[in-house]
């Protein structure tokens, strides 16, 4: 247990920035995806400049890009807000991991729950707002490059986050 909370606290301040996106055009995963060291290689580039990976994913016209970036400040703001709330949580049980009382783990389950349920809240006013300035078809593949930063940042904090006692 000792080793495994320096990697679950380094992932938990981590968390603050989304962990996963599909660098090239295709809609479809590639067998290379999956490996391991390209995974590792697109956490560490997200984690640098979320934005530019976005940019990179994203085929838009010059006067499509002009409508979205608001919009994509506007959301990342409302996504990085739930995420704070998630992260909080995190960092409520491995700080309490050790004391962990039935009430305290209902309450910190409770809190990322609620987190869950703000981070739905604003992927779908995001869609809806992306939705506007941009085509449904490339709205739909933002909330696609947002879904798999969001999926492997879950997955690397289950990695690290042992169970309940």
């Amino acid at each position: 247990m000792k080793l495994v909370r320096p990697l679950l606290l380094a992932t938990a301040l981590a968390l603050a920035a989304p962990a996963f996106a599909q660098t090239g055009p295709a809609a479809t995963p590639s067998a290379g995806e999956s490996d391991p060291a390209r995974i590792q290689k697109l956490r560490e580039r997200i984690r640098a400049d979320q934005k530019a990976l976005v940019a990179q994913n994203m085929p838009l016209t010059d006067a499509e890009a002009k409508a979205f970036w608001p919009v994509y400040d506007k959301c990342r703001q409302e996504l990085d807000s739930a995420q704070r709330k998630s992260n909080q949580a995190i960092l409520d049980y491995v700080n309490g991991e050790s004391k962990m009382t039935d009430a305290h783990a209902k309450q910190i389950t409770a809190n990322l729950l609620e987190a869950e349920a703000d981070e739905a809240r604003a992927r779908k006013s995001c869609f809806g707002r992306v939705a506007k300035v941009l085509s449904g078809k490339k709205a739909a593949r933002y909330l696609q490059i947002e879904s798999k930063m969001r999926a492997l940042q879950r997955f690397d904090a289950a990695v690290v986050i042992p169970l309940v006692p």
